[in-house]
């Protein structure tokens, strides 16, 4: 194994005691006793249980044994966390383990390896598990042996011991791993919610139909997970945090993470929070977001907005449990059902490609198995068995530890390439339904690469979908063919879970639908740094299941002319400046050398054409109040907003690019109606109905009427919130 502690499973010796840091497993003590929905406690057993699919290789069937199953761990300066998964309820006879090594005060992870089907050979007195292991690193002793004496009720569990062989047969490394508990990894859960916002606690899986052979008792999150094998373990640091009535932005639980989470550290460990927040501002139908997905260690954090979930009806109870189960296991590194086949390395899709999944992970009012079977909502609980799928399950278990552990391997493995077959043209496309992805042929060196995506229908009768066009919802995916040849799928820095039933019928000779995305950067970092030709393509997940490709967009990132072109393309390819970009704005202490860095390019570049979008970064985020909790977690300050600072910045975005020299039309239209509110903030309503009338005349003169009417509808929207605040007479 190439790691700089040298190989794991070659021989060695094991002397002195080691200690995990904390987030490794915890002492058998620690582990909570589950309820009779989900037990994975020391049963005892006539028989090893079969797995999923498999019959039991049990030699001889003898009662009152303890089930062989669960985490055990070695002691020395080198450590095997291992999880032998033979035994027990949906057993997926499996073994994996991760490695460790000790040196002073310090322990390092070393490695990763899973057998995914080894020989399991069980007699009265022990099981003996053979097989090839899959490993993260090279390793001249590929087959692992694991070696465990059976014991019966009343006795305590027997280690494990294991062995790493040459396939030839010559042993090398032996660890002897005491057994530390039923579950196969431990996480400490923090939850904190916002006043007045009462967090989910149970559902009562019998209150509503089931499925056949699901059983019926209080489920709650950890017991969701535990069923899975995994034990969440509740923290008593929760808070109450104040609340906003206008909602949570990007950039504010960005920013309340970093500040609210008492356990975090910016390192990988099997901690995770959840914050239960009022709304999500701008989008009533996000009902969850795992948003910690900006730096180096990510998937720490998401929130669950409890205004689109609350309720205390059965059903409503039922859908809570699902978000929060389900933004958790984003945290886990768990994609949704329909993008498991992004993931690094690629896990296979279900049932019609994905929407098919019976999962924690699927959106049930997307449930469509395909084959004329019951589709939607009620399809999917009333046969939804409360469980993770078995490839989920193998994530949970026995994913490498990097790829599982919250703040190690960026969400989907982070900066990998991927299969660009992926994108093909399907061979047959009958779903009645167009897409297009459009942008500019050329950017500058550092310019913001947005994109802009069109959805409408080749069938004469119309066709239904869903109206999330937009990459941050999950449901469409572009690739990036960069000029290296590498690609890789843009993977947006905040993803939202939304769980409407927000579906459009689109006609022939109706308005398409639209969406303007910035992809410039994500959670790979920038992906248009390098100039050179740029090939992209965008894939949609329609409502039945079917994958509609866009055709090819080539577009160029042209070379600086000059040094200044040189250095303003710098200032503006900065980490903290492209998730500024991406959150469009914010005042996070976490980013200040961000805001600097765009904060020079309007003092000192103020007439390059780059300083348009510096300016609108710090002009949106001076329209808005900025939300941020103080250090105890009391009180919930707001800075207000500065209208002035806001039209000083907004006004040359907007005057730009009306004459073309600007940002793209759908940006516009947002950044007019920002202005719009600036004004009407500093009081000046007439100037602001002025900004409204100019974007409505700009939309007659350059788009088809349907887009007109959006536009209008929109300006109204705005305009009653201008004027709703306006002087009598004014």
């Amino acid at each position: 194994m190439s790691t700089p502690f040298g190989d794991p499973t070659a021989e060695t010796t094991e002397s002195a005691m080691s200690e995990l840091p904390d987030g490794h497993l915890s002492d058998p003590a620690d582990f909570t006793d589950l309820s009779d929905f989900s037990d994975l406690s020391d049963t005892p057993v006539d028989e090893p249980s079969a797995g999923i699919g498999e019959e039991s290789t049990a030699a001889a069937a003898t009662p009152a044994y303890l089930l062989v199953r669960g985490s055990y761990r070695s002691v020395g300066t080198r450590v095997l966390e291992l999880r032998v998964d033979v035994d027990g309820p949906r057993t997926l006879r499996k073994v994996s383990g991760d490695f460790f090594t000790s040196g002073g005060g310090t322990t390092s992870y070393a490695g990763s390896f899973v057998v995914h089907a080894p020989a399991v050979t069980w007699s009265p007195a022990q099981v003996v598990i053979t097989g090839q292991g899959r490993f993260t690193g090279t390793t001249s002793f590929p087959i692992v042996r694991v070696s465990i004496a059976r014991r019966r009720v009343g006795q305590q569990q027997a280690a494990a011991t294991v062995q790493f062989m040459r396939t030839s047969g010559q042993v090398g490394a032996s660890y002897s791993c005491q057994f530390r508990s039923p579950y196969f990894r431990t996480v400490q859960w923090e939850q904190d919610s916002v006043a007045g916002k009462v967090p989910f606690v149970s559902y009562d899986t019998g209150s509503l139909p089931r499925p056949p052979g699901s059983p019926a008792g209080k489920l709650t999150v950890p017991r969701a997970y535990a069923e899975a094998g995994i034990d969440v373990l509740v923290s008593s640091a929760a808070n109450i945090l104040g609340d906003s009535p206008a909602g949570w932005n990007n950039a504010e639980l960005h920013a309340a993470m970093q500040t609210n989470f008492s356990l975090w550290r910016n390192i990988p460990q099997w901690r995770v929070w959840l914050l239960v927040a009022s709304r999500y501002e701008g989008n009533a139908g996000v009902r969850g977001i795992m948003f910690d997905a900006a730096d180096a260690f990510q998937r720490q954090g998401c929130a669950v907005f409890h205004d689109i979930i609350q309720g205390t009806d059965p059903e409503t109870v039922r859908a809570q449990l699902r978000t929060y189960v389900h933004e958790l296991g984003h945290a886990f590194n768990l994609l949704h059902s329909w993008q498991k086949g992004l993931a690094t390395p690629p896990a296979p899709l279900g049932p019609n490609n994905g929407f098919g999944d019976l999962s924690w992970m699927n959106y049930p009012q997307n449930y469509n198995p395909g084959g004329g079977a019951p589709t939607g909502t009620d399809a999917y609980w009333r046969a939804f068995p409360f469980r993770f799928t078995a490839n989920e399950i193998t994530h949970l278990r026995h994913g490498f530890y990097r790829d599982v552990i919250m703040g190690a391997n960026a969400f989907g493995r982070g900066a990998a390439d991927i299969d660009p077959d992926l994108f093909d043209q399907p061979v047959a496309d009958e779903s009645g339904l167009r897409l297009d992805l459009r942008g500019k042929k050329h950017f500058a060196f550092g310019e913001p690469v947005v994109v802009e995506l069109k959805l409408d229908t080749t069938d004469l009768r119309g066709r239904e979908t869903h109206e999330f066009l937009h990459p941050d919802y999950d449901l469409v995916n572009i690739a990036i063919r960069q000029p290296s040849g590498r690609t890789l799928v843009y993977r947006p820095l905040l993803r939202r879970c939304v769980e409407a039933d927000a579906t459009v019928r689109l006609a022939v000779d109706g308005p398409p639908l639209y969406a303007s995305a910035y992809v410039g950067y994500g959670q790979d970092g920038h992906y248009f740094e390098q100039p050179g030709t740029y090939l992209l393509r965008a894939a949609y997940i329609a409502s039945d299941g079917s994958r509609i490709v866009s055709p090819v967009l080539r577009t160029t990132v042209r070379s600086p002319y000059n040094e200044t072109d040189e250095n303003v393309g710098e200032l503006m390819l900065g980490e903290e400046q492209g998730t500024l970009l991406a959150l469009r704005g914010s005042d996070s202490p976490s980013l200040q050398t961000g805001n600097d860095a765009l904060r020079e390019v309007v003092q000192h570049y103020e007439k390059h054409p780059l300083a348009l979008y510096a300016r609108m970064v710090e002009g949106l985020n001076a329209e808005r109040d900025f939300k941020y909790l103080t250090p105890d977690k009391s009180a919930l300050l707001v800075r207000p907003a500065t209208p002035e600072q806001a039209v000083g910045l907004l006004s040359p975005v907007v005057e730009a690019s009306l004459h073309g020299n600007g940002v793209d039309n759908i940006t516009l239209n947002m950044v007019m109606r920002r202005l719009a509110r600036a004004h009407a903030k500093e009081g000046n309503t007439e100037q602001a109905n002025g900004v409204l009338d100019n974007l409505v005349q700009y939309a007659e003169s350059k788009f088809r009427p349907h887009v007109v009417d959006t536009v209008r509808r929109q300006v109204d929207e705005t305009r009653r919130s201008v004027n709703a605040g306006a002087e009598p007479g004014a």
